[in-house]
């Protein structure tokens, strides 16, 4: 069987998260440990006890990475694993390279605390939002975007599964685009808990500045191609590695077409490494021949490798 290994992005932490595979797994702990070393707190007791701490993106999107890698490295631990490809939704793009050996861990923790710090900073608090558009088809939702007659930013940024398309800009804008979204035959358009616009225009200056420290770090070719968000293909050189994370930056996630483009080189199944069931959960819905796997404690680990052997 071949399957790819899929990495979740910021939304899917929770307070206690991975706490089964640390019990089970002694490199969970351990690649916390490094992820701490780098950022000069203990990142392991934040994620277990500090519930608006974790929810903080300068802290989310490290503890996302840590998961993800921690959770790759059990499965790998355990059976001698060979994916087809990885990929990794948004912020999991970044887990993705370090688990296919294109950037250190160290560096990654680094950089993904520099990206949430630059997100952060790019829009004031209060100013973006981002909403789920459920029951539109993707050409529908950018046609309504980009009808927008008020004054603001609203664009298509996520594209997650038929019928769910994520939009983000300036708060007022995505309201009202909500109510259009409605008018056109959403069944649902619903604001998230979350203050940064990601993926849009609004962002365009901090991928400017976030650029230069991607080009500071040393990026190698993984051993295993990566479907990248930007434009759901792999990187043929380490150029087009950090120009498509710099774009994922202010560009759309393409998640459905990363989906679709790794079913069409074969792939059978996804194997989502990380807290949450989310990516798992949208697979069916892209496409339905593909089976998925959230790993997230010792039973689905167990479960998983069975299957894959």
């Amino acid at each position: 069987m071949q399957y790819a290994i899929i990495f979740p992005g910021q939304g899917s932490q929770s307070v206690g998260m991975m706490s089964d595979l640390a019990d089970n797994f002694p490199i969970v702990k351990d690649t916390f440990t490094e992820a701490s070393d780098t950022l000069g707190f203990d990142l392991w007791k934040l994620v277990q006890n500090d519930k608006e701490a974790i929810n903080q993106t300068q802290n989310t999107q490290p503890a996302m990475l840590a998961a993800g890698y921690a959770t790759y490295r059990v499965l790998k631990g355990e059976s001698d694993i060979s994916p087809a490809c990885m990929a990794g939704h948004s912020l999991g793009e970044y887990t993705a390279l370090v688990a296919v050996g294109s950037l250190d861990y160290s560096d990654a923790i680094q950089l993904v605390t520099k990206r949430a710090q630059l997100m952060q900073s790019a829009v004031p608090k209060g100013v973006g939002a981002m909403a789920a558009i459920l029951g539109l088809d993707d050409a529908t939702v950018v046609k309504v975007c980009g009808e927008f007659v008020g004054e603001g930013v609203v664009e298509a940024v996520n594209f997650n599964a038929t019928g769910q398309v994520v939009i983000a800009g300036n708060k007022n804008a995505v309201e009202s685009a909500c109510d259009d979204m409605k008018a056109a035959g959403a069944k649902r358009a619903v604001l998230l808990p979350v203050s940064v616009p990601s993926h849009c225009s609004l962002m365009s200056d901090a991928a400017e500045e976030f650029s230069g420290a991607v080009n500071s770090l040393e990026f190698r070719m993984g051993d295993i191609g990566v479907i990248h968000n930007f434009d759901a293909s792999i990187a043929n050189n380490i150029n087009e590695i950090k120009s498509k994370l710099v774009s994922q930056l202010h560009k759309p996630v393409l998640w459905t077409d990363t989906v679709k483009s790794m079913h069409n080189t074969g792939v059978e199944k996804l194997i989502e490494c990380g807290p949450g069931k989310v990516l798992a959960g949208l697979t069916r819905r892209i496409e339905k021949s593909l089976s998925a796997n959230a790993v997230i404690d010792l039973s689905s680990v167990t479960k998983t490798l069975e299957e894959i052997q």
